[in-house]
């Protein structure tokens, strides 16, 4: 599969999602879909077939209001149709509203309140250790959460129980709803922070390339004795000109003019993956 090309074909079902549903953050979505492809298309052991069995693996996502990305990958990947989806998302009484839903095939726990996915996903890793499984444990977080002091709390216990099948993934767009995260929140040296606290650091220079984060997921199951952080560099509105690197686009919804050019810029960035 060329994924370059196939994270077009997702991020066109999620801004069609959001303009059907009147709502979305558009921002985030583009930033991390590419984690989340890479993750249920190249490494996670979890489809429709497997999903309640105690060995599968397990994902978390904690920064809950990029949820129309979690949707789209999952309705690639057969848990639900994307057509119900996108006529469903955020119309009253809908299991498919603007946060996951665990009452949905293939989500593992409602999120939203920003800094709770590490915590739970510590205790999940745990107990799949007690319980004598080899699966992985997987959160995906976005670098504004990491001012919840919850966060902190979940990394130190994590790395206190030398948890290697846990591994977390910051979403490092650098905007946040109120601005840039280093003028409302500084991180200063993340990848330091997190190794005080005991875990193994991965950078990934870009964060929306799944090559890239596919080898740092491979690098991440051969640490032993400590819990993992993938820090990938992404692009808040990657994949169009009218969104990126704007923190006026967290959550918008494109006007016909803007729908009209961003997929303009999927279409020719897909087109220029397709021919790679």
């Amino acid at each position: 599969m060329n994924y370059k090309a196939f994270s077009y074909d997702l991020r066109k079902n999620i801004v069609d999602m959001i303009v059907a549903g009147g709502g979305g953050h558009i921002g985030g979505d583009m930033s991390v879909v590419d984690i989340l492809l890479t993750l249920y298309f190249r490494q996670m052991n979890i489809s429709p077939e497997n999903a309640e069995a105690p060995d599968r693996d397990y994902f978390v996502m904690s920064k809950g209001h990029c949820v129309e990305a979690l949707y789209a990958v999952l309705a690639a990947k057969g848990f639900f149709n994307y057509e119900q989806v996108k006529e469903e998302f955020s119309r009253f009484g809908s299991k498919f509203i603007g946060h996951p839903n665990n009452k949905l095939p293939g989500i593992e726990m409602n999120s939203g309140s920003l800094g709770h996915g590490l915590p739970v996903s510590v205790g999940i890793a745990l107990a799949c250790r007690m319980d004598g499984l080899e699966n992985r444990v997987y959160v995906v977080m976005g670098d504004g959460e990491l001012a919840e002091g919850s966060v902190w709390e979940g990394a130190m216990a994590a790395g206190m129980y030398k948890l290697d099948n846990l591994c977390a993934v910051v979403d490092r767009n650098r905007l946040q709803i109120s601005g840039g995260t280093e003028e409302v929140m500084a991180h200063e040296d993340l990848a330091a922070r997190w190794a005080s606290f005991g875990w193994n650091v991965i950078s990934v220079a870009d964060g929306n390339d799944s090559d890239q984060l596919n080898a740092a997921f491979e690098q991440a199951k051969g640490c032993k004795g400590r819990p993992t952080v993938v820090i990938a560099n992404t692009v808040k509105g990657c994949g169009s000109r009218v969104m990126e690197n704007k923190a006026s686009w967290h959550h918008h919804v494109p006007s016909a003019e803007e729908y009209e050019q961003i997929m303009k810029d999927f279409r020719e960035r897909r087109e220029a993956c397709a021919d790679e």
